[in-house]
């Protein structure tokens, strides 16, 4: 490469158009997830307040697996690239999950599968996510970020849909004996997991990546580079300080939950704070035994040593994604006992409450694709700031308006406003962090930034029960509205983000 040839180029919009492709098939596994595994784990057996405990395992996953892919990904040069061995290799593993998943004979199995599920899914998501900061110049991020949002949007709508159109269209049968997953949802399961392999062999297969030494020429000339502060070593004595602190207050909390004898699923936000307090023990320990080459070390050390802009939109994912996760959790129930009044879920009206929930589901990521053609519109006259914000609130009025309308046919209208959130939340955060991060660590940041994803969700994971079933007396609706109150919490802080988008 010549000298003059250092800024990445721009590039064609079938060029981006291909390397965002693969997220269709990636979000066919969360959809598919999200609309079903709660009607699967409530056919096997599961009661409303014990959902949110079954559901851990995908947050947790995360919170594991993303800063590790993300480490390795930064580090990976082979016959394939940098980014896509991870995405050939999530694709196996979850379309494996997506076919076995459906048959799940145990409730515990079928929580067993879902966290396997989510740790694949996980493998080829993070790196998707660091792609584009490897792939475009800073210009073209938002654009990369919204179309891979228009994708999530069209993966979506079909994949939440499936179960409702293979009995409305297909005659597949939607109910089955009790404890027995419907046969929609067995097929749906089937054709999502063989249409994620082709989504991501599209991506991995017309896609060609930069090369280390390309990659580092772009960095240096984009100004991506680590300031001299973040290269410093913390001091191991206050990773050991904070370590011991972390799991005093883990034990502590733990000993408060026994005493006042709360609900179990709290004891997930003690062990929590101590796997938060061993993290820096290991990492005082790895810095005094001179390993600070170690993965373990460098995932920490980047932690504690996050750019200004990305603490800042952690806050607003924090509040973003409880939002989110109460919806996933909670609107198959809440549809089917609030708007259709039936919660026998081997009943027809049950089911029929479930399918509505997942059109639901795919509807508001129709939504989302057509915002995907707007939202680079408003960044332009307003900034990817306000922009953001906006959104946020047509999501809290989408949110809380499910308990002021009783006809689930006008549900759609609440969707719009979600659709549009969601379409902001998964490309406005992105667009505006790969600008403020150090290129060659892109992989790891972007998997440390998904904290700020999975803690909130491993917080709803633990309290919502607890708040459905004793503060809103089993009315899973009331989720939803909570959900509302934190989108608009998480506007008012983006505008207090730190964002140079010229």
């Amino acid at each position: 490469m010549s000298q003059a040839a250092k800024s990445r180029p721009e590039l064609s919009f079938w060029h981006i158009w291909n390397m965002c492709f693969g997220f269709i098939g990636i979000q066919f596994g969360f959809a598919l997830q999200n609309a079903n595994v709660s009607r699967i784990f409530q056919t096997l057996g599961a009661e409303i307040d014990a959902l949110p405990i079954l559901w851990v395992a995908a947050p947790i996953t995360g919170l594991l697996v993303q800063p590790i892919v993300g480490y390795f990904s930064d580090k990976t040069w082979n016959r394939l690239g940098r980014r896509r061995p991870y995405f050939l290799v999530g694709a196996l593993l979850t379309s494996g999950a997506l076919f076995v998943m459906p048959h799940s004979p145990t409730l515990w199995m079928a929580a067993g599968m879902l966290w396997i599920m989510d740790a694949s899914i996980n493998i080829s998501m993070e790196p998707f996510r660091a792609f584009v900061g490897d792939m475009l110049p800073q210009r073209q991020r938002t654009l990369g970020f919204v179309m891979q949002a228009f994708f999530i949007g069209v993966g979506s709508v079909v994949a939440s849909s499936l179960p409702w159109l293979m009995t409305n269209m297909w005659g597949v049968s939607n109910t089955a004996a009790p404890g027995v997953v419907p046969d929609s949802v067995i097929f749906s399961f089937t054709l999502g997991g063989v249409i994620l392999l082709l989504a991501m062999g599209w991506t991995i297969f017309t896609t060609r990546e930069y090369s280390p030494e390309q990659l580092a020429a772009f960095n240096a000339h984009e100004g991506q580079l680590e300031s001299p502060a973040d290269l410093m070593h913390r001091p191991a004595a206050r990773y050991l300080k904070g370590g011991f602190a972390w799991c005093a207050g883990s034990l502590a909390s733990a000993g408060l939950i026994y005493a006042l004898q709360l609900k179990a699923e709290l004891y997930i936000l003690a062990g929590g704070l101590a796997v938060f307090g061993l993290l820096q023990l290991l990492a005082g320990w790895l810095q005094n035994s001179g390993k600070t080459q170690h993965g373990v070390y460098q995932v920490t050390h980047d932690l504690f040593h996050m750019p200004c802009t990305m603490m800042q939109l952690a806050v607003v994912q924090f509040f973003s994604w409880f939002a989110l996760f109460a919806m996933w959790i909670y609107i198959t129930p809440a549809i089917a006992s609030f708007h259709f009044g039936a919660t026998d879920t081997s009943g027809a009206l049950y089911n029929e409450g479930a399918d509505w929930s997942g059109v639901l589901l795919g509807s508001y990521n129709g939504f989302a694709m057509l915002a995907a053609f707007i939202i680079p519109l408003m960044t332009r006259k307003l900034g990817r700031k306000l922009t953001h914000a906006i959104n946020l609130l047509l999501g809290a009025a989408g949110f809380i308006s499910f308990v002021l309308i009783r006809d689930p046919s006008w549900l759609l209208l609440s969707m719009v406003g979600v659709g549009c959130a969601w379409a902001s939340i998964i490309s406005m955060p992105y667009a505006i962090l790969s600008c403020a991060l150090p290129g060659h660590k892109m992989g790891v940041f972007m998997g440390i930034f998904n904290f700020f994803i999975v803690i909130p969700q491993i917080l709803a994971a633990s309290l919502l029960g607890l708040l459905v079933g004793v503060v809103f007396e089993g009315q899973s609706i009331y989720a939803l509205v909570l959900g509302g109150v934190c989108f608009i919490l998480a506007a008012g802080f983006t505008m207090l983000v730190d964002d140079d988008d010229n």
